[in-house]
C-alpha cells in the first residue's frame, strides 16, 4: 500500500471538528454567557414582532423535540429546538423560462448548488426578471434537490430556483448555523425521499434538530471552527505541493536512471547484448515446452525510433520480444463477495496496488479463466485505457485474477529484473512511447500488438540490480 508521512484525511478531520463544536467541546462555555433559553425568547419575541408588521406569516407551532431526535447531550446553557422555530426558510421556485436570460437583464439566478465552492456560492451566467424568491447574505443556501444537504454563503442577492431553499437565522449568528447545517449533510440524506433524484421538502428543513448555544458562545465557536479550517486549508496546500514535488523528482530519478546517470557502469558486469542471447535462448525454450506461444517476430529497432543515448553496455529492445503478455481484458467476470482476489485497472496506481475496491471471483470461474496463462508474483501489471500506463509489480502471494483494461506483463527468463522494468514504464519516454502508440480521441487507449512495439532498455543485469536498489533508496527519502 502507498505511505506518505505527509498523507491525512482533511475532511475526517473537518467533520471532526464540527462534531466537537456542536456537542460545546470545542471551545470552553463562559458562564457569564446569557443563556439559550433566554436568547430563544428574544427570538420568540421578534418573530411576534415580525408577524405583527405582516413580514412574516403566522406558522403552524412546530412539535416538541423528543429525546430520540436528539442525537447527543449539550452543555446546560444550551437548548435543543427545531430550525423552524429560530430561522426563515425559503423555498425556491423555478421561474418562468421567458423571464430567464443570459445577458445580464434582472437579478442573478441560481437553479440548484452548480456554483457551490467551498463556502461562497461563485457566480451565475443566468439572470432573471422575477423577484419574489430573492434572498441576500443574510440567508445561508441550501440544496435540496439531487444532491441534498449541501449549504454555502451568500455574499450578494440571488433569485433562488427549485433545486435550493434559503434559511436565515432571527439573533443566531450566521456562520454558526452554516457550520451546524455543513455538519448535518447525512441527516438530510437520511430524510430525503425520491426515484430518480433525491429531495427534501420545507417541513424537512424546519424540524431539522439544532442545539442552540448562547450566542457569544455561537460567535466564539463559529471563530475557532473559521480559524482551525483555515490551518486545515495550509496544511492540504502544502500537502498537495508537497506530492507535486515528489512527483517532480521520482519523474527526475526514473529519467536519470533510464540513461544510464544514476549509478555507475562497471566494465565487468556482463554487457546487455549477453544478456540478451540469454534471454532468448529461455524464451525458446518455454515455447518449446508449449509454456508459451510463439509470437509473431516483431520489427528490427531503427536509430530512428531511438529516443537518447545509451551506455555502450546497453541494448534497445521491443516490450514484445521480452515480455509475455497475459490479456484477460475481453472476459468481464461476475464478481462475488469472497474468493480469489480481482485486479483491474482500478487497482493499480502508479507504482503501487490499491487494495480498494476489493473484488473477487470463484475459484471455479478462475480455473476456467486460466487459461491464457496464472498470474505470478512479479509480473507487471500495466493499464491500457483509463488511464493508460499506470503500472505495479504484482506482490501478492495469493492467487490473483485480472480483468479490466488490464495487461500482465510476464519475464520469460530468469536473466530479467521485473523491478528494473516497471520503474522502467513509470518514467517518462517509456509513458512519451505509450501516447504515440495509443489510439482514440475522447479516451486514449493501447492495444496489445501496439504495446509490443514499444522500446524498452535493456542494460547489463547486474547493472539493473545496482539501479533499482538506488531508486529504492532514493525514493524512501522522498516518502
Amino acid at each position: 500500500m502507498k505511505t506518505n508521512t505527509l498523507d491525512f484525511d482533511a475532511q475526517a478531520l473537518r467533520e471532526k471538528i464540527l462534531d466537537l463544536a456542536m456537542r460545546g467541546k470545542l471551545v470552553p462555555q463562559d458562564p457569564n454567557d446569557e443563556p439559550a433559553s433566554v436568547l430563544l425568547e428574544k427570538i420568540k419575541a421578534e418573530k411576534e414582532q415580525l408577524i405583527k408588521d405582516k413580514k412574516i406569516k403566522k406558522s403552524k407551532p412546530l412539535a416538541p423535540i423528543t429525546d430520540d431526535e436528539r442525537p447527543f447531550d449539550i452543555p446546560d446553557s444550551w437548548e435543543w429546538v427545531r430550525l423552524g422555530d429560530v430561522a426563515k426558510i425559503e423555498m425556491g421556485q423555478a421561474p418562468k423560462s421567458n423571464t430567464v436570460n443570459q445577458v445580464g437583464n434582472g437579478i442573478e439566478f441560481h437553479q440548484g448548488k452548480t456554483e457551490f465552492s467551498d463556502e461562497f456560492i461563485k457566480k451565475s451566467n443566468k439572470f432573471t426578471t422575477l423577484n419574489n424568491k430573492v434572498v441576500n447574505e443574510d440567508y445561508i443556501l441550501m440544496a435540496v434537490r439531487a444532491p441534498v444537504g449541501d449549504v454555502n454563503l451568500l455574499d450578494r442577492k440571488i433569485y433562488i430556483g427549485r433545486g435550493l431553499a434559503g434559511i436565515k437565522g432571527y439573533k443566531i449568528d450566521k456562520n454558526y448555523l452554516f457550520r451546524y447545517l455543513m455538519s448535518e449533510k447525512a441527516y438530510y440524506e437520511s430524510h430525503s425521499s425520491g426515484s430518480t433524484f433525491k429531495a427534501i421538502n420545507g417541513n424537512v428543513i424546519k424540524d431539522t434538530p439544532v442545539p442552540l448555544p448562547p450566542l457569544e458562545e455561537q460567535s466564539r465557536i463559529a471563530a475557532k471552527i473559521a480559524q482551525l479550517f483555515a490551518l486545515l486549508r495550509k496544511v492540504e496546500s502544502s500537502t498537495q505541493q508537497y506530492a507535486k514535488l515528489q512527483t517532480l523528482l521520482k519523474s527526475k530519478v526514473l529519467d536519470l536512471a533510464m540513461r544510464g546517470k544514476l549509478v555507475k557502469q562497471d566494465p565487468n558486469d556482463e554487457p546487455a547484448s549477453v544478456l540478451l542471447e540469454k534471454i532468448k535462448a529461455e524464451k525458446a525454450e518455454i515455447v518449446k515446452e508449449k509454456k508459451i506461444k510463439k509470437s509473431k517476430p516483431l520489427p528490427p529497432i531503427t536509430d530512428e525510433e531511438k529516443p537518447f543515448d545509451i551506455p555502450d553496455s546497453w541494448e534497445w529492445v521491443r516490450l514484445g520480444d521480452v515480455y509475455h503478455f497475459v490479456d484477460y481484458r475481453g472476459k468481464t467476470p461476475h464478481k462475488i463477495s469472497s474468493g480469489i482476489r480481482l485486479i483491474t485497472a482500478k487497482n493499480v496506481r502508479n507504482g503501487y496496488i490499491k487494495l480498494e475496491p476489493e473484488e473477487f471471483i470463484s475459484l471455479e470461474e478462475h480455473k476456467e479463466r486460466s487459461t491464457r496463462g496464472l498470474i505470478n508474483k512479479g509480473d507487471i501489471f500495466i493499464t491500457t485505457e483509463a488511464p493508460m500506463g499506470l503500472v505495479a509489480l504484482n506482490n501478492f502471494d495469493e492467487p490473483i485474477a485480472t480483468a479490466q483494461r488490464l495487461i500482465t506483463l510476464q519475464k520469460v527468463s530468469k536473466y530479467q529484473d521485473s523491478s528494473f522494468a516497471a520503474f522502467q514504464m513509470q518514467s517518462s519516454f517509456f509513458q512519451k512511447e505509450l501516447q504515440q502508440k495509443a489510439t482514440g480521441s475522447t479516451v486514449k487507449g493501447i492495444k496489445a500488438s501496439n504495446l509490443k512495439q514499444v522500446l524498452i532498455l535493456i542494460p547489463p543485469l547486474a547493472e539493473q540490480r545496482r539501479t533499482v536498489k538506488k531508486i529504492s533508496q532514493v525514493l524512501k527519502l522522498l516518502k
